[in-house]
């Protein structure tokens, strides 16, 4: 039952690559069949689409306190600094206004002033006088200047802000042995330490309660003057409240034209949570979309992922606007069908296992737009919603970003490959396969192994039990599973992939990645510290090391160059097996120690003499190791005042796709 590909023109009719500069690419993406939906489908799509654009600035505040201002300083100068640097001749000033142009479109595609993956801060390559004269050179009730600031006391504050590398350096600092709270640059705590933090929440939290709400979701965490502690929630009239007043309002046009009662209640449960901020609510939320599972339409829209937060506990906003590919979703559907017996057959401990997996619902979707978190960069899969509670009782919802996948697939250069991968055959099994393997890792991944396994009742969630190495067991746990099973004969029985071919392109390729490819993303000298990173390096370091005895993977030096070699396929999927069910014992068993050995063993120590050579042999490829999106854009067509239709249009210019979202869509104060 293979799944063949959406429609899509092909590459030269529509160019997916825009352009690429640091070590970032933009490129664009298609929504084929959008024309075929229904009117109200279309209507539907729109009003989510606004909803998702009017969180913008939450994702910005949340980042950092002085993101906002930061941006607002950069739309402001935007159209000057192009002047210096198509209006002259002086190649001195073109070069600083180009320095200063590569900055602004840095911050953009990170939504601040910290890289969007490393999160360490990165500064503008043109001079600190330059910024200055630009600024000055603009009418000054353009710029962001608070209640009687003057011009030179705006440009003290912001000019550190943005060039001085050792202010606020990390968004999100996991270094083992420091004060996660107070060294992380992220705007959802003011005026406390990680022990204070972790004692509010351990007072708060019953461990014993089977339905735990997720504490500190949506909220900003801050000691008051007067030295007590206090949440202040992200709704309708309190923090945030003047985007989120935005976002009800399209999600209440979008209760008008639901698909039906299921999406409709989902749709209210959402808007009743955002007007409240009781995080019952937002289960509710939560269950009633698991419920809805017959509409064409989707959209993910909250306080979703905890990454930005050190803790765990905080979320970041974003919006997945979507609708269901009929065809290519059969491919995922037959993997979701199978999930008891991938469960009863995984070589995890019997008392991890679900006795009955419920509501697992799999879809490839065709995203229509991308918002707050999930953009520029965004994920290919997801997995929700997070709570394990109600996965355990309701089941969940997986998707495969179809059309994302696809954008990816046309842009992706062999260079890589060419360069890292150790012969032939295996260069011509991944062409033949990689863009199938990608996918089926991505299915098991989230619909699989994020719905698999359950906890130890009394235990309570990974994030109180693991703490700041919680993400990066997770993402290794649902990778585990996709790499066990992408091995199994099952795959194949149940038509989603041709011959175990598939399998082995997918651990050459994890294997590759996670013990070379991926430290293209590091600087020289920098540890690993994202959970994805740290997850993939974890287990790749893992296995090699578990499996040197038998050499199943080899390390191989050719003409000064550094290969991985797997030589036994089948015992390394035994060695991901071993370790799946380590990854899921500590999660169970909330095993912190265990976890934290785990993860800085093998997760975050960079061998620097291979860091180097692969710099080196990557810098070669001219390849940005990082890609992100713009968005395509929905215009409404009216007739006496009501939606009749909605046309897609695709946007070319990344610098004007931010600018104009800034003008439409920003609605914070510069300090909230």
């Amino acid at each position: 039952m293979m799944a063949a590909p959406a429609e899509t023109a092909t590459p030269e009719a529509f160019q997916v690559v825009s352009e690429q500069f640091a070590d970032l690419r933009v490129l664009r993406y298609q929504v084929p069949g959008f024309e075929t939906l229904a009117p109200k489908q279309k209507e539907l799509l729109y009003y989510l689409y606004e909803a998702a654009l009017s969180g913008r600035d939450i994702s910005y505040d949340q980042n950092y306190r002085h993101n906002l201002r930061v941006r607002r300083t950069i739309e402001a100068l935007w159209n000057a600094n192009q002047e210096r640097r198509t209006g002259t001749s002086n190649t001195q000033q073109v070069e600083q206004a180009q320095k200063f142009n590569v900055y602004a479109k840095r911050f953009w595609f990170s939504n601040g002033v910290h890289h969007h993956y490393s999160t360490r801060k990165f500064v503008p390559e043109c001079s600190r006088e330059y910024f200055a004269t630009l600024v000055r050179s603009v009418d000054s009730k353009t710029l962001p200047l608070l209640p009687g600031e003057s011009v030179d006391q705006f440009l003290a504050t912001i000019t550190p802000v943005i060039f001085d590398p050792t202010l606020d350096a990390k968004r999100v600092n996991q270094e083992a042995g420091q004060d996660l709270v107070k060294t992380s640059a992220n705007n959802f705590y003011q005026n406390l330490t990680q022990k204070e933090v972790e004692d509010y929440y351990a007072k708060k939290i019953d461990k014993k309660d089977p339905k735990p709400v997720s504490y500190g979701l949506n909220s900003r965490l801050v000691k008051d003057k007067s030295g007590k502690i206090v949440e202040q929630p992200w709704k309708v009239g309190g923090l945030y409240g003047q985007s989120i007043t935005q976002i009800v309002y399209w999600l209440g046009k979008a209760v008008d034209v639901a698909e039906n009662p299921e999406q409709k209640l989902a749709l209210q449960k959402l808007v009743q949570f955002y007007s409240t901020g009781d995080l019952k609510t937002w289960d509710d939320y939560n269950i009633a979309w698991v419920h809805d599972t017959k509409s064409r339409t989707d959209v993910v829209n909250g306080f979703i992922e905890v990454y930005g937060d050190p803790l765990g506990y905080r979320a970041s906003y974003e919006s997945v606007v979507s609708f269901k590919d009929l065809e290519a979703s059969k491919r995922i559907k037959a993997i979701g069908d199978q999930a008891q017996w991938f469960e009863n057959n995984s070589p995890i401990l019997a008392q991890h296992k679900k006795k009955n997996v419920v509501g697992i619902t799999a879809k490839v979707i065709t995203t229509v737009v991308e918002s707050g978190d999930a953009a520029p960069a965004t994920p290919i899969g997801i997995n929700l919603p997070n709570a394990n509670w109600i996965r355990k009782e309701h089941g969940s919802k997986s998707v495969n970003l179809g059309n994302i996948v696809e954008a990816y697939d046309q842009a992706s250069a062999g260079g890589s490959l060419d360069e890292f991968a150790f012969d032939d055959a295996e260069k011509q099994r991944a062409r033949q396969y990689s863009s199938l393997a990608g996918k089926l890792h991505t299915d098991m991944h989230e619909v699989i192994g994020h719905a698999s396994g359950q906890i130890n009742p009394g235990v309570g969630t990974p994030k109180e039990t693991l703490k700041s190495y919680a993400s990066a067991i997770e993402e290794g746990r649902a990778d585990l599973v996709a790499l066990y099973y992408v091995m199994d004969p099952k795959l194949v029985e149940i038509g989603v992939m041709p011959s175990l071919e598939v399998g082995k392109t997918e651990y050459d390729s994890y294997i590759r990645n996670g013990l070379m490819v991926q430290l293209t993303r590091l600087p020289l000298g920098e540890t690993v510290e994202e959970a994805h990173m740290r997850n993939r390096q974890m287990v790749a370091k893992w296995a090699y090391e578990k499996g040197q005895k038998d050499k199943v993977i080899e390390k191989v030096t050719r003409d000064g160059k550094t290969y991985f070699r797997i030589n036994d396929y089948q015992k390394l999927r035994g060695l991901f097996g071993q370790l799946l069910r380590e990854t899921q014992r500590l999660t169970s068993e909330g095993d912190y120690n265990a976890a934290k050995n785990l993860i800085e063993t093998y997760g975050v120590k960079v061998d620097p003499v291979l860091h180097k050579e692969v710099l080196a042999r990557y810098q070669k490829l001219n390849i940005a190791p990082y890609q992100g999106f713009i968005q395509p854009k929905l215009v409404p067509v009216e007739q006496e005042g009501k939606i009749v239709d909605v046309k897609l249009e695709y946007p070319s210019d990344f610098a004007q796709q931010m600018l104009e979202y800034g003008r439409k869509y920003s609605f914070l104060p510069n300090v909230n």
